[in-house]
C-alpha cells in the first residue's frame, strides 16, 4: 500500500480540469499518459501537495491504473506525499553542501522554525528537508523552495533567517 499521509478526499475544480484538458491535447491519441508528469505538478500547485485521492484521479482522467500514477509521484521526489508548508525549503544534504555547512543551515532551520524536519509550522507557511544534489556545487549550501523552485545559494543562518522574513512578508 502506498504510504502517504490523507486527508478528506480532494475535488478538482472546473479551472483545474481545463488545464488538465489543455495539458492532454498536447498529446496524441493513445499517449496520453505522457501527460502524467505536467498534471502532478498541477495537482501539487493546487493542494500543496499530491494526496492518493487525487493520483486516483489523476489515473481515472488518464484512463490508467492508479498504480501508473503511484509508480510515477513515488519516484520522483519534487511531488510531495504529504502536506506542506506553503514554502517548501529544501535544502541540499550532499556531499560538498555537508563540507560548507548545509547541515548547520538544517538544524538553524529547525531551530528557527520550531518543527523538526517533514513538519509543517502552525501557520502552514514553511516546512523543510533536505534533499540530494540540486546541482550547484561550487555555490553551497545551496537551498531551493519549492514549488517555484527557486534558488538560494552561499547560505548563512543569517541570509536564512533574512529569507524566511521576506517569505512571511510576502
Amino acid at each position: 500500500m502506498l504510504k502517504v499521509e490523507e486527508q478528506t478526499p480532494v475535488t478538482f475544480s472546473s479551472e483545474l480540469l481545463a488545464k488538465f484538458d489543455e495539458i492532454k491535447s498536447r498529446y496524441p491519441e493513445g499517449k496520453q499518459k505522457s501527460a502524467l508528469l505536467p498534471l502532478l505538478h498541477l495537482v501539487q500547485a493546487e493542494f500543496l501537495w499530491v494526496p492518493t485521492s487525487a493520483m486516483d484521479q489523476v489515473a481515472a482522467y488518464l484512463n490508467i491504473q492508479p498504480i501508473e500514477v503511484y509508480e510515477v509521484a513515488t519516484f520522483y521526489t519534487m511531488y510531495f506525499l504529504k502536506p506542506q508548508g506553503k514554502y517548501a525549503l529544501e535544502v541540499c544534504r550532499t556531499g560538498p553542501c555537508c563540507l560548507v555547512g548545509a547541515e548547520k543551515i538544517l538544524s538553524h532551520l529547525e531551530d528557527k522554525l520550531g518543527v523538526k524536519e517533514g513538519e509543517v509550522t502552525p501557520d502552514g507557511l514553511f516546512s523543510f528537508r533536505g534533499v540530494e544534489c540540486l546541482a550547484a556545487c561550487g555555490f553551497g549550501p545551496v537551498l531551493q523552495i519549492s514549488p517555484e523552485y527557486t534558488f538560494y545559494e552561499n547560505l548563512t543562518t543569517e541570509s536564512v533567517d533574512k529569507l524566511i522574513e521576506d517569505l512571511k512578508n510576502k
